[in-house]
């Protein structure tokens, strides 16, 4: 039996905040199969984080470094939060943060959560935070390399950040990956100050880009972009309370730099397949998507904050199962034709 040929792709990694650790499992599924190459990665919020780590623990133990990197990094971020729901014993905020609904990872009733809801309407994160506190920046600072990373002229990352004063986006590459470039990724405008880097503010980058498709396709050699999306495109029901309208907002907003990217896509996929692009930069690119919107769009926004473990250890479970799924489903159509109906999902 002929051995499956390599299979190089690159990836566009959604931000999501705790939800990122779904992604967590697509990549470590990916990591596992030693037929797929790697040739770019573009994240935004968690997404670049997950980039960042996972690229890192490659470069310092191959595969396994990776898969590695990645566990330990939700690990400590779980570690050290304080928007833990546990209501048991040990670490955590215990029934001050319990969720106080049906769903077990939904924390919208919870005491801490509506607390620092409405807190942060009302204050802004340089009179809560005048110290400007980041506990992301002790464990990214810890885990990652960023000096050796950006010496690495080979590995292609793309990091989106939305800045402040222009309102453009700014697409950090590898040789500018510092920790402003992955906390300004990640910088939600409620809970933290402005991140500054060379002059410039920046807040998080799914506001322009979650994430950016553009760079995968003119900036590196895979005719393949996988999109992991965590955040749902589709609902079965009109949402009618406040907290389910406030939920649909958040994932509307979330999605609608990348539905906007991806039907320019979709259009000029259809030119370059009519031939219509001949002698000019674009080429044939085959998209596909990794996804679980069924069992993600039964989690609200506020599990977004939820760094519970074993919540993300349940995440981390379903990601790893759909990329299994996906993977057995479609192994052999990557560097093939595409199996993302673009037309469909985004237009």
């Amino acid at each position: 039996m002929p051995k499956p040929q390599r299979k190089h792709i690159s990836l566009a990694l959604q931000g999501g905040g705790a939800h990122g650790a779904f992604t967590w499992g697509v990549l470590d599924r990916l990591m596992r199969d030693k037929h797929i190459f790697i040739d770019g990665i573009s994240g935004t919020s968690a997404g670049a984080m997950n980039a960042a780590v996972f690229t890192d623990g490659f470069i310092k133990g191959g595969r396994q470094g990776a898969i590695d990197n990645l566990h330990n990094f939700w690990k400590r971020v779980s570690e050290q939060s304080v928007l833990a729901a546990h209501n048991g014993t040990g670490w955590g905020t215990g029934a001050w943060f319990a969720p106080q609904s049906a769903d077990p990872w939904n924390v919208d009733n919870s005491p801490a959560f509506m607390m620092a809801d409405f807190v942060t309407r009302m204050f802004s994160p340089y009179q809560l935070n005048p110290m400007n506190i980041n506990p992301l920046r002790d464990i990214l600072m810890d885990m990652v390399d960023f000096e050796q990373l950006r010496q690495r002229n080979d590995i292609k990352l793309f990091v989106s950040a939305t800045n402040v004063r222009t309102c453009k986006l700014k697409l950090f590459r590898t040789n500018e990956l510092y920790v402003e470039a992955l906390l300004a990724s990640a910088c939600i405008p409620l809970a933290f100050q402005a991140v500054e880097f060379r002059g410039e503010h920046y807040w998080d980058g799914g506001y322009l880009a979650n994430p950016a498709i553009s760079p995968l396709i003119h900036e590196c050699h895979s005719g393949d972009v996988i999109i992991v999306q965590i955040n749902p495109m589709n609902r079965p029901d009109l949402p009618k309370s406040a907290r389910e309208i406030l939920n649909r907002l958040n994932e509307i907003s979330f999605n609608s730099t990348l539905v906007r990217e991806m039907s320019g896509m979709a259009t000029i996929s259809k030119l370059v397949a009519d031939g219509k692009l001949k002698d000019t930069p674009y080429r044939k690119v085959n998209f596909h998507m990794i996804a679980a919107e069924e069992q993600m769009s039964r989690l609200g926004a506020s599990s977004k904050f939820n760094a519970d473990w074993r919540f993300l250890q349940e995440l981390y479970d379903l990601g790893v199962e759909t990329t299994e799924a996906w993977l057995d489903e479609n192994f052999d159509h990557i560097n093939v034709k595409s199996t993302l109906n673009m037309v469909e999902t985004y237009t």
